[in-house]
């Protein structure tokens, strides 16, 4: 096993949580009161207790957060919420329809950690002990969660 490839690894799927995260915190103001506010601070814990595990996981592998891939994920996030906001600069639903798309990739790629880790949790220690099937179910469950939304959002945006 390589332990520079699998720090890289962890610290791109880091860096994808801490952008998901700033987006999830982003719905929370700007749909506050409403149904899709609580939505987003619902999957913004659960997305949280996922992003703790991941740390303790990288810890445990010997693996510390990147402070230039974090800055990367801030910076890209940015990015993203511009080029919404160039894309639907009212802030409706197609603002709305492509932030909902950029967390169902996130939660699906974390899906993808969870799947990687296990294949090979037999051989790094530092895995042995995780519950990755549980993981892997909780974003099973975080992506029908949000799939929901981004249909919803499909409809309001595209019909």
């Amino acid at each position: 096993m390589s332990i520079r490839h699998l720090s890289v690894y962890l610290n791109d799927h880091f860096a994808g949580g801490s952008a998901a995260l700033e987006l999830l915190r982003h719905l929370e103001r700007t749909h506050a009161g409403t149904p899709l506010a609580q939505a987003a601070l619902d999957l913004h814990a659960d997305v949280s207790e996922d992003h703790r595990e991941l740390e303790a996981i990288m810890s445990n592998a010997g693996v510390t957060p990147g402070v230039m891939r974090r800055a990367a994920a801030v910076f890209g996030e940015k990015i993203a919420e511009l080029k919404t906001r160039v894309d639907d600069p009212a802030g409706g639903p197609l603002r709305l329809l492509e932030t909902l798309e950029a967390l169902s990739l996130g939660i699906e790629g974390k899906h993808a950690l969870w799947t990687g880790l296990a294949s090979i949790a037999a051989d790094v220690p530092a895995l042995r002990d995780v519950d990755l099937s549980r993981l892997r179910q909780r974003a099973q469950d975080q992506r029908a969660r949000i799939e929901r939304l981004r249909l919803d959002a499909v409809r309001a945006a595209l019909a």
